[in-house]
């Protein structure tokens, strides 16, 4: 390892390892002349990315290539007028470009603006024009969609990978120098700029900085059993326009040397992910739940290579954790964190068995405390409260971008410290592990009670007709809430009253007699977020 490289050491329990890991952070870092300048000390002749194409051809691309080829993109990025600080779109999918983009950007001291490809032409403009981005890098599909954006942003530059002619990328790549003179940032300098979801109001910026990588790497080795490891092989379904599979996956992943397999499928199938796995011998995956859920559905072949996979943004439950370790050889570590503050919480099999429905403990080098709502004190441990981060750390995203009010409103101080706040309910347990119960938002009071739907929504999709399930709160007379729960069926699966019934019954029977749902509603289709995530507030708007 290159100085400057915290690496957190397997020791015999979690508190020893917990205790040994400090952090190394330099005043000066850049994320990509880290990866690049360390690949190509070390193994610059490695797969660095392996890019598989819709018919499954693999090409696979060194440390050597993808440094030359970012520092090519850097003089045609530099061409166009891009600036330290200037925000770049990425508008693409899984594929080497999308890398040689996000390592042109850092080495030049600008900001990566990822873009999901599904976003339409509102989400892009709210983006675009926040960031005041000047260029987009994209591909043919993203192009044709930036053109119904050109009256709204009518100086906005835009490089199509696809495009062959004298002014795409290819032939201006061609011409370009091989190297490149970085420029010398900070580790707080602005590297990335992710958009959060907006779940809860318009989707704001969350500005990092290059420490962020930094920040990510004690989870990324936690949660994937002390990666990296010789033979390591790593992918992910999760795009790489998003927190999870950008800096859960990508970046780190190339940090330590570990090839990344990049694939864009047109459309996410069971049996297509399991020839993907057993095809380039992934041993490390990040999926998503959304993903699991599917890939439960259909027999996963045998044998895959598999040694570790982190999974989160819901609570798995038992049935979904020994089904993983029966598929894949291997424990499911749930991971907990946000756009801005990652990778916080989760569990590590390689150190202690995983309890499901817990979301595991702190990750090395943080501190996570449940704090009351209303006056920011610590609670005692089986207490309901917000879930916050200790600050500093280098994990902590800089600001929203132009809303220093909401910034503010991030944090709260009291007298054992400065937090950053979840607004993500939970509890911590006497054991030390931590219990997600949900959004503050979405947690149901119902007679007096106060009920999380994260526990509801497991306990629901083990009942054998139920594909997934959402839960929320609706008013009511006389208990002020009831839970309701909306669920789409198994294949083959119709609904009707007797249904409903026995599913309510089902949770009645399991949980709690006050948790079970009062009112069962069957859906065609689940609302979801790009990152898997159900959006419950429009199943309180349907249920209304």
């Amino acid at each position: 390892m290159a100085a400057n490289r915290a690496v957190l050491r397997q020791m015999m329990d979690y508190s020893s390892t917990h205790a040994a890991f400090d952090w190394i952070i330099p005043d000066q870092f850049n994320i990509a002349t880290a990866i690049c300048d360390h690949g190509l000390e070390h193994y610059p002749d490695r797969k660095a990315i392996v890019d598989i194409d819709k018919n499954g051809r693999a090409t696979p691309h060194s440390f050597a290539a993808i440094d030359r080829d970012s520092n090519r993109l850097a003089h045609v990025l530099e061409g166009a007028g891009v600036g330290r600080g200037a925000a770049v779109g990425i508008l693409l999918p899984q594929r080497v470009e999308t890398a040689w983009a996000h390592l042109a950007t850092l080495k030049m001291g600008a900001v990566c603006l990822p873009l999901f490809v599904l976003f339409g032409p509102d989400a892009l403009l709210h983006r675009l024009r926040d960031a005041k981005a000047k260029v987009v890098i994209t591909d043919a599909k993203g192009a044709l969609l930036l053109r119904e954006l050109r009256s709204e942003l009518p100086d906005l530059l835009v490089i199509d990978v696809d495009d062959h002619g004298p002014m795409g990328l290819g032939p201006q790549m061609a011409d370009a120098p091989v190297t490149f003179s970085s420029v010398h940032t900070r580790a707080d300098d602005p590297a990335i700029l992710i958009y959060t979801s907006g779940t809860t109001g318009p989707p704001k910026g969350a500005l990092h900085g290059h420490r962020v990588l930094l920040g990510h790497l004690p989870g990324f080795e936690y949660g994937l059993n002390f990666a990296p490891y010789p033979d390591d092989v790593i992918w992910t379904p999760a795009d790489w326009a998003w927190i999870g599979g950008l800096l859960d996956v990508l970046l780190p992943a190339l940090y330590h040397g570990i090839p990344v397999v990049a694939h864009r499928f047109d459309k996410f199938t069971a049996q297509a992910a399991f020839d993907l796995m057993q095809d380039h011998n992934v041993t490390l995956a990040f999926l998503p739940p959304t993903a699991l859920k599917i890939m439960r559905l259909e027999p996963a072949p045998n044998p895959l290579a598999l040694r570790a996979i982190i999974s989160g943004g819901e609570a798995l439950g038992a049935d979904m954790i020994a089904w993983g370790e029966a598929t894949f050889g291997c424990t499911i570590n749930e991971i907990y964190g946000q756009t801005e503050c990652n990778l916080v919480l989760m569990s590590c099999a390689a150190l202690e068995p995983v309890t499901p429905g817990m979301m595991g403990r702190p990750v090395p080098g943080f501190d996570v405390a449940v704090l009351d709502q209303a006056t920011g004190a610590s609670v005692p441990d089986g207490q309901e409260g917000v879930i916050a981060v200790r600050a500093p750390n280098p994990v902590m995203f800089l600001e929203y971008l132009g809303q220093s009010a909401a910034t503010q409103d991030k944090y709260v101080e009291n007298s054992d410290g400065r937090w950053l706040v979840t607004g993500d309910m939970g509890v911590r347990h006497a054991n030390g592990l931590f219990q997600f119960l949900g959004r503050e938002d979405d947690v149901i009071s119902s007679a007096g009670y106060r009920i999380g739907p994260a526990e509801i929504e497991t306990c629901l999709q083990t009942h054998p007709m139920v594909a997934m399930a959402g839960v929320v709160g609706t008013p009511d007379p006389i208990r002020g809430q009831i839970v309701a729960a909306c669920v789409t069926l198994v294949e083959g699966a119709r609904p009707s009253p007797t249904l409903a019934a026995e599913i309510a019954e089902h949770v009645k029977t399991r949980l709690a007699a006050y948790e079970y749902p009062r009112r069962v509603e069957f859906l065609d289709e689940m609302p979801m977020t790009p990152t898997g995530k159900i959006v419950r507030s429009a199943l309180r708007k349907r249920l209304s």
